[in-house]
């Protein structure tokens, strides 16, 4: 595992498997998007009161490569870095390691933008300033 900004502990539950015994391939856009959501709660980005101001942060692409399975139970941890991409564009560097053996399960580039209230790309002031100042800052959960 490389240094993350971000990292945080889950576990797969057993309904997220399919009938071969693993986490099924769209369970991991849910683990994907919970971390997401974990990291900016934790950097002091409240993403229900943007979209309480109509200011709508939105995935416009998703890459995910999947190299082995999680099964029922298993423990994993995801590491995590955003950064900006354009000025209009951030993405999620997402990836996920099985806890027990530390092995790569999948990596993911995830990218974001924010709608305004007339569904128009544009960052907000705070979100702008933290990807031009720190998305680098380590927090463990």
């Amino acid at each position: 595992m490389q240094n993350y900004a971000f990292s945080i502990p889950m576990s797969v539950r057993d309904y997220e498997c399919d009938m071969q015994g693993i986490v099924n391939n769209s369970v991991y856009q849910n683990y994907l998007e919970h971390a997401r959501h974990e990291y900016l709660k934790a950097v002091g980005m409240d993403f229900t009161a943007y979209a309480q101001q109509g200011i709508n942060l939105v995935v416009v692409r998703a890459e995910l490569d999947y190299k082995l399975p999680l099964g029922s139970g298993d423990r994993f941890i995801f590491g995590l870095n955003m950064v900006r991409e354009s000025k209009l564009k951030f993405a999620f560097y997402q990836d996920i390691f099985r806890e027990k053996d530390k092995k790569l399960i999948l990596k993911a580039k995830i990218t974001g933008t924010a709608l305004n209230q007339r569904g128009r790309p544009e960052i907000p002031e705070q979100l702008d300033a933290f990807l031009e100042n720190g998305t680098d800052t380590c927090i463990d959960q």
